[in-house]
């Protein structure tokens, strides 16, 4: 099984927090949890591209003109460049964060990512 296989339920889980707090209109913890999301999915290509299309709409939401365009950007990055490894490590995803950045994975995220092989 793929990594992308394994990582799905993990990252299924992160968005529908993300769609739980949008619904209890919490917009900032639903982009948290999308930021959590795009650390686990962001070595699959499929996965990375639908976290930023979940962002994109998360922009259009909430007015976000600066994160719709980093988004849009993200999206086409995601689609070309994950396939190559061009992902920096606990990168969040969001336009106020360059997409070259590696950052740190939070400890939770990190046992996941070892469970589904992908340090």
């Amino acid at each position: 099984m793929s990594f992308g296989r394994r990582i799905r339920p993990f990252v299924d889980h992160e968005l529908a927090a993300a769609e739980a707090a949008r619904r209890g209109d919490d917009d900032a913890a639903g982009f948290r949890f999308l930021e959590r999301a795009h650390v686990l999915g962001q070595a699959s290509t499929v996965e990375h591209v639908r976290v930023h299309w979940r962002m994109l709409c998360w922009s259009v939401r909430n007015r976000q003109p600066a994160e719709f365009a980093g988004q849009l950007l993200r999206i086409a990055g995601a689609a070309v460049l994950t396939g190559v490894g061009w992902v920096p490590a606990g990168n969040t995803g969001g336009a106020n964060v360059s997409p070259f950045r590696a950052m740190p994975v939070a400890d939770d995220l990190r046992a996941i990512l070892e469970f589904a092989g992908r340090d």
